[in-house]
């Protein structure tokens, strides 16, 4: 029963069984939040190259964050035209 389970795992971290559902409730909220944002932000993303036709290779962007990542100082990667 959902009751006993939630009882449980707040005995398990330390916390009133409210507090753990609260808890639960906030990290869930933030979940939807942070999905919606990056949703967003996929649309507008698409709505530039759709309006611009300009994108950027994925082999020249894997390769600018692995020259960063190994403490190099690459160039950006330049858009280049849809085709």
């Amino acid at each position: 029963d959902l009751k006993a389970r939630v009882a449980e795992a707040a005995a398990l971290t330390g916390q009133t069984p409210h507090s753990f559902i609260l808890d639960a409730i906030a990290e869930k909220a933030a979940d939807v939040e942070r999905r919606s944002k990056f949703a967003a932000l996929a649309d507008e993303r698409l709505a530039q190259v759709a309006e611009t036709g300009m994108t950027v290779a994925w082999e020249d962007v894997r390769r600018y964050l692995v020259d960063r990542v190994d403490g190099k100082k690459p160039r950006r990667p330049v858009g280049r035209k849809l085709r």
